[in-house]
Parts: C-alpha cells; structure tokens; sequence
C-alpha cells in the first residue's frame, strides 16, 4: 500500500511518516518510507529553489518513489503535487499539476497534516505559519477539484499516528493489533 502524506511545511509529515513506518512495520509486511526530495535539495544547495527547479524536484520525488523498495506498506512525505502547489502559490507557475496529479495516481491513500501544531522553523525551506494556511487552502483545493479523496490527520504526538492510523485501518480494514 503506497500512501501520501502531504500537508504545508511544518506540520508534522516527516514525523508522522516515521511514526507510521515503525507502527505499520510487520503488520502484514515490511513498512518503509520516502523522504522529502524538497528538504534534501535545500540543504544540499544550501538555499530554497528558484521557479526553473521547480520541475526538476518534483521529477526527482517521483524518481524517489517509483523506485523505492516493494513493502507492504510504503510511507510516502510528500510528493509532487505538494511541489506544484508551492510552484503555482510561490511563482504563480501552473505548469507542474499535469504531471503532478498524473503521478499521484500511484497512491492507495492519501493522508493530509492538520494545521494544529505549533509551527517551528525548522530549515531553509520554511515561510512561517501565514504560508501554512495558503498552502492548506491551495492544497484542499486541488484534491477536492480533482475528486482525490483525502483524510485529515489531526492531534499531537501519539494520537496523531493513532488518528493516521485509524484512517488507514478505514480505508483498509481491520489491520490488526499494532
């Protein structure tokens, strides 16, 4: 099962992901996930990108999860379409959702981060918590003018991943104990 955490920055996706694949890990199979091409790249580069790598990051993160491991259970911070709601909202570049929404067609589920944790900058990448709600906005909105359904991840800590995980389990099954 391949499933997407998207959410603007800041709000717990990267955390939540590794709690997912520690809770998810032998339940029915090995759990793993893909990390953050975005991150990895403002770090590398040592600033955020410019419009015209854009494209280039978002091709990256799809590389990152079409080739990662078969797992039964694939935890997935972040894809395209998170990197083309940035590119339309920070260069009003609509170019990426073609490409973007056709990618996340791979997924089985997609979890979305609530905007109910503190923000913390936290690297390069990070415009503060006015961007987070234009990037919650925007993101909504596309999932919901494409009819990609979505649930909302909520609360703090463990409850967060409880509440990851009771989605998960609705949209599965019963997985068992974990």
């Amino acid at each position: 099962m391949k499933i997407a955490i998207l959410g603007a920055e800041c709000t717990g996706k990267t955390t939540l992901a590794h709690a997912l694949a520690t809770a998810l890990d032998g339940c029915g199979g090995r759990a793993a996930w893909v990390s953050e091409t975005l991150r990895d790249w403002c770090r590398h580069n040592g600033r955020t990108p410019q419009a015209h790598e854009q494209r280039a990051i978002a091709l990256a993160q799809a590389a990152r999860i079409d080739t990662a491991a078969a797992v039964a259970w694939l935890l997935v911070d972040t894809t395209p379409l998170m990197t083309a709601v940035y590119s339309d909202l920070l260069f009003q570049d609509i170019s990426l959702y073609p490409f973007a929404l056709a990618h996340h067609a791979c997924f089985d589920l997609t979890l979305m981060t609530k905007l109910d944790l503190p923000w913390v900058p936290d690297g390069l990448q990070r415009d503060g918590p006015q961007a987070q709600r234009a990037v919650d906005a925007r993101l909504r909105e596309v999932l919901d003018l494409h009819a990609l359904p979505y649930g909302v991840v909520s609360g703090q800590g463990a409850a967060r991943t409880a509440a990851a995980l009771a989605l998960i389990q609705g949209h599965i099954g019963t997985l068992g104990s974990y």
